[in-house]
């Protein structure tokens, strides 16, 4: 008998959930029973499998970006359609990341996580890996990041925001030529649904993509984490909830009662989203759950790879939030100023780094070198981070789609 659609996906979320529950089993059965040396091979050794899911999905993202984007563009028509869809779409963006950082910062303020930190918990080595990155941070970098030199360096790095910008330069002059880029438009929407079908057979590889993840992580850190950073990290779930309160208060305003049918469809890609801690992971089969959910393909082409670039939500709050509790286990005030400061510097440098790995602890780290913190305080957060990038990283895409579904109302492209 032929499995459905539905089928499938249930399937597939269920398969997921027991790869988390098997791999937080393992690696905790390796980290009690192993020496230190025998933890570390294991977990190099099973990381190997989120690093086959994640490059398989990389893979794809370039080609779909700039397929589906180039003919959403085509489809959107003149340049004054391109500007009114995006201008809706970076109210949205800079609404929704004003508020996410406000409300990091007013939380980080109102539990002051920070002065529980024992700094000798902190992991060096990690933080010095991520204070070499910082580095990338200044004005000319922040441009060379945004503007492409080629596009196939952009492809090659799955650089998302160069990808959009060639693919807004593409799609106008593919609209623009008539009868011959008709030609271009179908070869290119035929292209895309070829990649949406690799789509499925990437996401079976799912489970095993999760498995690894989690065993890695509870096999080098132990469940003992929770037991002392279970405060910083309780009071950051409630940031994330008072979030999702607000992001789906929001959407509730403008779709209605179809908010329940979009979480419905975005269960799968949030499930993923947040056993792997990559956004980009989900991007393709987001983008298929969007359509089916029913924004108009062309909108959702066009919104959704600006929303990896400029709405980060989750990582937003986070970025306020972890910067003012460095600041705090340090005993460093910041009086109310230099936080709206600190938190307009984070609104700029955070923009089109969606691509950078674990691209909320390098701002972090920027920021506080920028505001006279030490920089090697990101190690006092770097033990429990794993567990906070899976929220926020979940948040990110539950920002993303909520985006995308308003301005699909918003243009009334939003099928029933």
């Amino acid at each position: 008998m032929e499995i459905t659609q539905p089928q499938k996906k249930n399937r597939l979320t269920i398969y997921i959930i027991i790869a988390m529950m098997l791999g937080i089993i393992t690696g905790y059965i390796i980290h009690h029973q192993s020496s230190a040396q025998t933890i570390q091979t294991f977990s190099n050794n099973i990381r190997l499998l989120t690093t086959i899911f994640l490059r398989l999905v990389q893979m794809i993202i370039a080609p779909l970006v700039f397929s589906t984007l180039v003919v959403g563009i085509a489809k959107l028509g003149d340049l004054t359609t391109v500007g009114r869809v995006g201008g809706k779409a970076l109210l949205w963006f800079v609404s929704a990341s004003l508020a996410s950082l406000l409300l990091g910062m007013v939380l980080v303020n109102f539990f002051k996580p920070g002065a529980g930190i024992d700094l000798s918990y902190g992991d060096a080595t990690g933080a010095k890996e991520l204070i070499g990155k910082t580095q990338e941070f200044s004005l000319q970098k922040f441009v060379e990041h945004v503007v492409p030199k080629s596009v196939f360096e952009s492809m090659a790095n799955n650089e998302i925001l160069q990808l959009v910008i060639f693919s807004i330069f593409f799609g106008v002059a593919t609209a623009s030529l008539g009868d011959w880029g008709k030609i271009v438009v179908r070869a290119l929407e035929a292209i895309s649904h070829v990649i949406l079908k690799m789509v499925t057979y990437v996401m079976n590889f799912a489970p095993l993509g999760v498995f690894g993840a989690i065993a890695a992580v509870i096999a080098t850190k132990g469940l003992e984490i929770f037991k002392f950073y279970g405060l910083y990290f309780g009071e950051f779930i409630i940031g994330i909830v008072l979030l999702w309160l607000l992001l789906l208060t929001v959407g509730f305003l403008v779709l209605g009662r179809r908010l329940r049918i979009l979480i419905k469809r975005i269960s799968g890609p949030l499930l993923i989203a947040f056993s792997t801690t990559s956004s980009e992971a989900v991007f393709p089969k987001l983008t298929e759950e969007l359509e089916r959910f029913g924004c108009k393909d062309k909108i959702v082409a066009f919104v959704l790879p600006l929303g990896y670039s400029f709405n980060l939500d989750g990582s937003m709050m986070y970025m306020t939030f972890a910067s003012i509790a460095i600041a705090q286990a340090y005993g460093i005030h910041l009086d109310f100023g230099t936080q709206l400061t600190m938190l307009l510097v984070l609104m700029l440098t955070s923009k089109g780094i969606a691509g950078v790995p674990r691209a909320s602890l390098v701002v972090v780290t920027a920021t506080c070198a920028m505001f006279n913190i030490p920089a090697e305080g990101i190690a006092l957060i770097l033990p429990i981070d794993h567990f906070c990038d899976m929220f926020r990283t979940a948040t990110n895409v539950l920002g993303n789609g909520l985006a995308t579904s308003v301005v699909s109302k918003w243009e009334n492209s939003l099928e029933h």
